[in-house]
């Protein structure tokens, strides 16, 4: 998410103490929400962003990605503000949910085998969350290599097993990790409406299986999930960095849909998770064989919600091109060991999934991501998700909105009366799948 994308240098302590009133880079500003929600949750940890990254782990459970009483015996171990216990606590998890997977004889006990594969590879993706600090760091291998077994594992294990598949982008350049799942009935007889799942800044094509998937073939879709560059498969196998012309990663998954006699090639649905939601509209300015997207949640740059949050005197660095000055002043305040986690993570985050050395890199990276100049090309109707408490990117949902040709957005603005208030809407996603799925029938309706 996710996913799930920053909480940035907005969220920066107006701290502690006066000497450090703000972050260099960041507006000193209240990461509490303003809104009378804003105390209805219970936090999961006194340290924000773990609250939210286990509250994202948490919400798996539904759909067979996590079990609750084992992802709050890890919280508990947790200690707030520091990255290797929040590691240590779920590569305890992970190895003792897999091992317990690995002892179950998978022919007499295929589902329990399947449930506990599951778990154990989100467990693994959350140990490797806060990890990207340091690109040379082993587990960044032997965790993603965990987690991919063990999901395989599991995927093997289902009523029709997933299947991986590799494509090649549309330029040749790169190559492009897929895991499609056929619905049930699904043949060339009665071919059947197809989502393309795609995930953000930080998640896994795995993860969206479980957040919305399996909700996706309960419905009679099929479904296929898929990571592109800056995403953490391609980032470690390809070393490459996020891109801005995403359609180059989503063409060629239509053109393989295509191909397959149970997919409805004019019923195809591209979702976009946390960052995925500025992805998948920008693929879709440019891909016009989509009947429907969906951005959960609206994003209209990701440069916009970094850039906002700097202070003048530092953003006068980086506007006037002085990097290495920028630089300076944002790695005295990581190093100073006043950042919160989220600002640590994020940026640590961009780094890493830009493929990047210095936060000024990040961010001229980030600069050509805006639907500036190319929302209008957009043909399909698409839905926007707008959670009532995103701390993320608060204002970019109506930017989304509004800057799509008429009559094409479908806006939805949620909130703690649904429990859905959340970036990306975690916990809620009972909820948010009925809403968008039931919305993909009413677009599927209005083009027969």
């Amino acid at each position: 998410m996710a996913s799930c994308m920053l909480r940035s240098l907005v969220v920066a302590l107006l701290a502690a103490s006066a000497s450090a009133a703000a972050i260099p880079g960041a507006k000193a500003t209240n990461a509490t929400s303003t809104s009378s929600n804003s105390t209805a949750m219970l936090p999961l940890s006194s340290d924000d962003s773990f609250s939210y990254e286990l509250l994202r782990t948490v919400s798996l459970s539904r759909s067979y990605g996590a079990d609750t009483a084992e992802v709050l015996q890890a919280a508990g171990r947790i200690v707030p503000g520091d990255l290797e216990s929040f590691s240590s606590a779920f590569s305890t998890l992970s190895n003792h949910v897999y091992s317990q997977a690995l002892a179950i004889n998978k022919t007499e006990d295929p589902v329990t085998a399947r449930e506990a594969f599951f778990r154990a590879s989100t467990y693994f993706r959350s140990a490797d969350f806060y990890l990207h600090g340091n690109a040379s760091d082993p587990r960044l291998v032997t965790l993603w290599a965990n987690q991919t077994d063990a999901f395989n594992s599991a995927i093997a294990l289902l009523p029709i097993p997933g299947q991986r598949v590799t494509l090649k982008s549309a330029d040749g350049s790169f190559e492009i990790p897929c895991i499609y799942y056929k619905a049930a009935g699904a043949n060339a007889t009665h071919p059947r409406p197809t989502v393309i799942l795609g995930n953000g800044y930080d998640g896994a094509q795995e993860e969206m299986l479980h957040a919305t998937g399996f909700d996706a073939l309960d419905r009679g879709y099929n479904v296929i999930t898929y990571e592109g560059p800056g995403q953490p498969t391609v980032r470690r196998e390809q070393n490459l960095g996020f891109i801005t012309n995403w359609e180059t990663v989503v063409t060629p998954v239509v053109d393989f849909l295509e191909t397959l006699p149970e997919v409805d090639a004019t019923k195809l649905g591209l979702f976009g998770y946390s960052m995925g939601g500025w992805l998948a509209v920008r693929a879709a300015a440019f891909e016009h064989r989509l009947a429907a997207v969906w951005a959960v949640d609206g994003l209209y740059s990701v440069f916009a919600p970094y850039y906002n949050a700097l202070t003048p005197d530092v953003r006068a660095l980086y506007d006037a091109g002085n990097f290495s000055a920028f630089d300076a002043e944002v790695n005295a305040y990581l190093d100073s060991g006043l950042a919160p986690t989220e600002t640590l993570w994020s940026l640590q985050q961009g780094i890493w999934s830009f493929d990047v050395s210095t936060v000024s890199e990040f961010l001229r990276k980030t600069e050509p991501m805006t639907l500036d100049g190319i929302s209008q090309q957009v043909q399909c109707p698409v839905w926007i998700g707008a959670p009532s408490e995103d701390i993320f990117f608060p204002g970019q949902p109506e930017q989304v909105r509004d800057a799509l040709p008429a009559g094409l957005a479908s806006y939805h603005y949620l909130t703690a009366a649904d429990g859905a208030q959340n970036h990306c809407h975690v916990g809620a996603m009972a909820y948010v799948n009925g809403l968008v799925y039931d919305w993909f029938e009413e677009v599927l309706a209005s083009r027969s």
